[in-house]
């Protein structure tokens, strides 16, 4: 009796767990026991016959070549092959005398008639892939222009099943924001994050904390901002679901990643760091934690009369100035009335212009771009990158000016902000410690240290209080808003989302 392989073929695991592999065993069983061959070994596989390279099949065609049986018996053509490299490799081994059936399809494969019927049925079979990847790929363009992602959901979002929007997730996504903004304060490098967020419980899909790799590709990931990139085409696509950060943040990051953002801090997080200088030399005073416990900002200039400062020193100093540079009620409403006048005359129209220019001139760099890759001047991998900065530069752009025209449009966003004004100690009080770093930029332009004195300059806004002196600020508070825009009730611990950029 003659010896022949069986191949069985499915292309999921959820085929493979019902009928049909059982199915294409019984009729190839019957197929041999009609035909008085024996099945000596059994091949299945559970892989798409689109794409050549299958291992189960490749195994078998080996083992045939070696003269390990003298025929194949398969359930149907398209079971066999659904891309020409696989079919030819089946008629190659029958040009090598190993008989080819095929259960349910009656024809002879060794006769001229039955061999083109099967190469015309394995060409209809491989149109019939190369039509439906076709329409799959359509099907896929259609969702992600209308702001759908078809895929499965980056960790930190929720797969709602399909049509549907992905939702944050209320346990990942905050650990996500977190990963972004610690990264983003530069007092991270990847490891520490990993480790970090390994720590707080950031878990994978399958519930296994997130690799370093899986961290890196978070940061690098623009869906977390509301966008979609297709890295094969390098197109951007604007997504239906809530962004979890903003583009500010997600910049700062890849600049970070980029090694365009200085060097990464990861030992201490100090309070002051980078902020005092000493005034008599101008050093840095650099913070030093002493005996475990206690922060010294010291200044290293050999003979220099300044030494050392407690961060504790440095803290009140910064709390009893702010308490001296409080708006009265007089000039804080005397700001509002002109701020008002200075956006009723006009003024708003001028920055809606400056954002329409600016996006204007984004889109002519995006267009420069593409004309440059289809020159060949720039390589795809190249323009991919330039064309994502472009689309967040852009995607930046829109958020400050729907924010700017959200928050200078509402009359009790404009009133809260000169309320917060008038009490910056109170809102340094009750900061986290990123907004107070915040705070101290804002309102100082100098910070010195002299001997073990604390020396703070208030910046030109705060100095000029004077209602009669209000013309300058009242032409930077725009800017101003926009930059703290802190006005909400939210603790420190939930503000992170909206700290000053």
């Amino acid at each position: 009796m003659k010896q022949c392989f069986g191949y069985v073929r499915v292309s999921t695991q959820k085929q493979g767990e019902g009928v049909s592999l059982a199915a294409q065993k019984d009729a190839i069983s019957a197929f041999a026991s009609r035909h008085g061959l024996a099945v000596s070994r059994w091949f299945e596989e559970q892989e798409t016959a689109a794409k050549s390279g299958r291992r189960v099949f490749a195994q078998m065609l080996t083992l045939l070549k070696r003269g390990h049986a003298s025929g194949l018996i398969m359930h149907k053509i398209d079971r066999s092959a659904r891309n020409l490299r696989d079919w030819a490799a089946i008629g190659e081994l029958s040009d090598a005398g190993v008989d080819v059936h095929f259960a349910t399809e009656s024809l002879d494969f060794r006769s001229r008639g039955g061999r083109l019927t099967a190469d015309i049925q394995a060409v209809i079979a491989a149109d019939y892939i190369r039509n439906l990847r076709e329409e799959t790929k359509k099907g896929l363009s259609g969702r992600l222009k209308q702001g759908l992602y078809p895929f499965r959901a980056p960790i930190g979002y929720l797969d709602n099943g399909r049509g549907q929007v992905k939702t944050p997730c209320p346990l990942k996504a905050p650990l996500i924001r977190d990963a972004f903004h610690l990264y983003a304060s530069g007092r991270h490098s990847l490891r520490s994050l990993h480790t970090e967020m390994t720590r707080r419980g950031l878990r994978s899909h399958v519930d296994r904390p997130v690799s370093l790799h899986g961290i890196e590709t978070i940061l690098h990931n623009p869906f977390y901002t509301g966008r979609i990139l297709i890295k094969r085409t390098g197109t951007v696509y604007e997504g239906l679901h809530e962004p979890i950060i903003d583009v500010a943040t997600f910049k700062r990051v890849q600049d970070i990643l980029a090694g365009k953002a200085g060097k990464k801090v990861t030992k201490h997080n100090h309070a002051f760091m980078g902020l005092f200088r000493c005034g008599l030399c101008g050093g840095p005073m650099s913070p030093e934690r002493q005996k475990g416990v206690y922060v010294y900002y010291r200044c290293h200039q050999p003979g220099c009369p300044t030494t050392t400062v407690r961060e504790e020193a440095i803290d009140m100093a910064i709390r009893d100035r702010l308490k001296t540079l409080q708006l009265s009620d007089t000039t804080a409403a005397e700001l509002e009335r002109r701020w008002n006048e200075w956006l009723d005359d006009g003024d708003q129209e001028k920055i809606r212009r400056a954002f329409a220019l600016q996006r204007a001139q984004i889109k002519e760099r995006l267009s420069r771009a593409a004309d440059l890759a289809v020159d060949g001047t720039l390589t795809a991998d190249d323009y991919r990158e330039r064309r994502l900065s472009l689309e967040l530069e852009l995607a930046q752009l829109n958020e400050r000016e729907e924010e700017l025209n959200r928050q200078h449009l509402d009359p009790e966003k404009r009133h809260g902000f000169i309320e917060l004004m008038k009490s910056v100690a109170r809102l340094y009080e009750i900061a986290d410690p990123d907004v107070r770093r915040e705070i101290i930029e804002n309102c100082f332009s100098n910070c010195h240290v002299v001997r073990k004195d604390v020396d703070l300059e208030p910046s030109n806004w705060l100095i000029e209080r004077d209602p009669a002196k209000l013309s300058p600020l009242v032409t930077h508070i725009g800017s101003l808003f926009e930059q703290i825009h802190l006005l909400d009730t939210e603790p420190a611990s939930h503000r992170k989302s909206a700290k000053p950029t």
